[in-house]
């Protein structure tokens, strides 16, 4: 109901000639700032909606909003899969900054790390940064976190299943068995059951 509403409301703001991304951008730090779940998924769906328009000085808005308005699991993964996403796999280079994020002190920051290359991964992309991330937030103690790059892994494995299966082998005495159970959740019955052992 929140999208169509959304829907709705960006067509009426098609209609009054609002299609430019800058100015499409300021209504959506109207809605963020309102700090309301709906509204910040609305902005964040009209964002994307743009995401043609998509310049590497928009990086900025977006790690903003990412550090600034985003509040737990949810809207982390909104904001990632969709619209960051999007952004890293037109301009890849900045998955070297994302990477950065594995180190921040918050928890939805250090998600975004991961959950950020889906949108590439799912399309045949990033497989060698994902193994970096996973690196890095392969001890981590919170559990979104472990469940943000076991998630990126069981999408990684969609289109690099033995990558995978090799990183969860070499890692699986020390990887938390949450982040492995949801990296291998796609794979055949035997690897799972020899990754589980």
């Amino acid at each position: 109901v929140v999208r169509d509403i959304g829907k709705l409301y960006f067509n009426k703001l098609k209609k009054t000639g609002i299609t430019d991304i800058d100015d499409i951008a300021i209504f959506c730090e109207r809605l963020l700032e309102r700090n309301i779940s709906e509204l910040r998924t609305i902005a964040f769906q009209w964002f994307f909606r743009v995401k043609k328009q998509y310049e590497k000085k928009h990086f900025k808005i977006l790690e903003r909003w990412l550090k600034t308005y985003v509040t737990g699991w949810g809207s982390t993964d909104d904001l990632c899969t969709h619209a960051l996403g999007y952004f890293l796999y037109t301009f890849p280079e900045y998955t070297t900054t994302t990477k950065q994020w594995s180190k921040s002190p918050i928890i939805w920051v250090r998600r975004a790390a991961a959950v950020s290359l889906i949108y590439g991964l799912r399309r045949g992309k990033f497989n060698l940064q994902c193994f970096e991330v996973a690196d890095s937030l392969l001890n981590d103690t919170e559990k979104y976190v472990l469940k943000g790059y076991g998630w990126m892994l069981k999408e990684a494995s969609k289109h690099f299943q033995e990558a995978v299966f090799n990183y969860v082998m070499k890692n699986k005495e020390k990887m938390p068995r949450l982040s492995l159970r949801y990296a291998i959740e796609k794979m055949p019955k035997e690897l799972k059951i020899k990754a589980m052992k």
